[in-house]
């Protein structure tokens, strides 16, 4: 009885859970198919009588969301690509080659995380504007090159590879880069795509820094794009949802794709809630 009862219980909490995740999917779609008035009538209207699958049509049209696609793209593979790389020549060099310092360098890294994001904003703002690269895609790219997260994770990762594969390499003539990239990286395959899909997702949808560093409508990205609903007379809630279904549906889709990658990166990784 009670493990029927503790079953029960269980399945409760995670409907629950999963009810409260899936609402504002829902009422972000229900929002884009409403009227200007049904959007912010009082009480809320759950579902629309009458689809507006046009407010699609009218809110991609508002701005050049083509050439705002094309921007979160590029930036998300520049940063992403650049991230892993910078970030597996770290993990690597911490996990298995002996050097003088490394704890304490180690140490260093992980102590930066305890600094807040927001806090690295105006010096980052002041030294790219000095550089000359404001509304350039190296304004959006060159701060999110490296990880401290990133590196930690694919170091816990590369450390459960037996120190025994490299030792037998290092006999058989094969160099640490060699090693590296056709050994520790195959090896851990799974952590990577999961920082990887992180990394995709956490750039797709950054929104202050891009604010921040472009004044031109040809260098932003989808989610400062979605400003262009919102104006002094007011917020257009039903184009602004609509907007946003087309701009998190790429995500959406990216990561029921790879979510398996996820959980078995991280249960690698170490990395426990």
């Amino acid at each position: 009885m009670k493990k029927i009862l503790n079953l029960s219980l269980s399945y409760i909490v995670l409907t629950l859970g999963g009810f409260l995740m899936i609402l504002p999917f829902f009422w972000m779609i229900s929002t884009s198919l409403k009227t200007a008035g049904q959007a912010t009538a009082i009480p809320p209207i759950w579902w629309p009588s009458e689809p507006q699958f046009g407010n699609y049509e009218t809110a991609l049209s508002m701005a050049p969301f083509g050439r705002y696609f094309v921007n979160s793209v590029i930036v998300t593979v520049l940063s992403t690509l650049g991230e892993l790389i910078t970030s597996i020549l770290a993990a690597y060099a911490f996990a298995k080659l002996k050097f003088w310092g490394k704890d304490l360098i180690f140490l260093a890294l992980l102590g930066t995380m305890m600094v807040p994001g927001e806090l690295m904003t105006i010096p980052n703002f002041v030294t790219l504007s000095g550089w000359g690269m404001i509304n350039t895609y190296g304004a959006l790219v060159i701060p999110w090159l490296a990880s401290v997260f990133t590196v930690f994770a694919l170091k816990q990762s590369f450390e459960s590879v037996p120190d025994e594969l490299y030792y037998a390499a290092k006999v058989d003539g094969s160099s640490d880069w060699r090693y590296l990239w056709e050994v520790m990286v195959p090896l851990s395959k799974s952590s990577i795509v999961a920082v990887m899909i992180l990394k995709v997702i956490g750039s797709w949808n950054s929104f202050l820094w891009p604010l921040i560093v472009t004044t031109e409508r040809e260098m932003r990205t989808l989610p400062v794009g979605l400003q262009s609903f919102t104006t002094e007379a007011g917020t257009r809630f039903e184009l602004l949802m609509a907007a946003s279904a087309v701009v998190v549906l790429p995500m959406i889709i990216f990561y029921l794709i790879f979510q398996k990658h996820i959980i078995k990166g991280i249960s690698r990784s170490g990395l426990k809630g």
